[in-house]
């Protein structure tokens, strides 16, 4: 499925950039938390202008993998994004990774297709009527400014998991603005409604406020305590709105057990992949034996 492969490109794209930008806000004083100085400290440094551009990249792979397949679907795919980053730096950096991590590997990517193969997503629509946004980004604007206010009284890592999980929520908006956005192409009036719809410029609001929150999570506290939180809070609101937005269907009854089973290995796995060096950038090479 094209859907399948450009959702797999998406979270390799941004599993890259968000320890490129880790490595880069890490070194950022907390007086610039939640303040435009923070981007400005940012944009001086390399290694975080080569994120944003995989980010770039990321956006068009998830563009299309929106437009070919349900956002119940490939949204949670990208909870793969930290296994495939860790295991290619380790190949470049030529660093082992340890046992601890293949065991993390091995969580997520299980926990995924066991969270996928209960749930087995089916139906929707590619459009969301106009109206349905109403509630939805009340509701979502509520939400976002309880955990932001709660995460400023917070300290370190709860700092970080709460500043993640705004950001996940974001990043699931931008995903669902995203999708109706690109599906008006198809729509009757090709790529003038494309362009013309307020969806695309929301998208690009929503887009940048994750960003900037993403900043501030990795900036407050360490991978481990943000990537856990950004990763399953990106796919399980991801799913929210695919059912609530666009009628997309998940299974339920008895399926929940095996659906919760594969969110436990999904976090333990993220919990055991953020602990690695390679994953805050600071694994220094090390040969391969022979």
């Amino acid at each position: 499925m094209i859907s399948v492969l450009f959702a797999v490109l998406t979270a390799l794209s941004n599993g890259s950039a968000a320890v490129l930008q880790r490595r880069a806000a890490s070194t950022v004083p907390d007086s610039a938390t939640l303040r435009l100085s923070l981007i400005r400290h940012l944009l001086r440094k390399r290694v975080w202008l080569a994120g944003i551009g995989l980010v770039i990249v990321a956006a068009f792979c998830q563009a299309v993998a929106l437009a070919t397949g349900p956002i119940t679907i490939v949204q949670p795919i990208f909870v793969i994004e930290l296994p495939l980053t860790l295991l290619i730096a380790s190949h470049v950096f030529r660093t082992r990774l340890p046992f601890a991590g293949w065991f993390g590997v091995a969580a997520v990517t299980i926990g995924l297709v066991l969270g996928l193969g209960a749930a087995a997503p089916y139906g929707g629509k590619e459009t969301v009527d106009t109206l349905a946004w109403v509630p939805a980004l009340i509701v979502t604007g509520v939400f976002e400014v309880l955990v932001i206010a709660a995460g400023r009284r917070a300290r370190g890592n709860a700092r970080a998991a709460l500043f993640a999980l705004a950001a996940a929520c974001a990043y699931a908006l931008t995903a669902a603005l995203l999708k109706d956005a690109v599906a008006r192409i198809d729509d009757g009036a090709g790529a003038v409604a494309f362009f013309t719809s307020w969806q695309l410029y929301a998208t690009a609001v929503a887009g940048i406020g994750a960003l900037f929150l993403l900043q501030n999570a990795l900036q407050a506290g360490s991978l481990v305590a943000s990537q856990p939180m950004l990763t399953l809070g990106d796919a399980l609101i991801s799913i929210t709105y695919g059912v609530t937005l666009f009628g997309e269907g998940v299974r339920t009854g008895w399926w929940l057990l095996p659906e919760l089973l594969a969110l436990v290995l999904i976090g333990a796995g993220c919990v055991e992949l953020a602990r690695s060096p390679l994953a805050g950038g600071t694994a220094p090479p090390k040969p391969r034996a022979r």
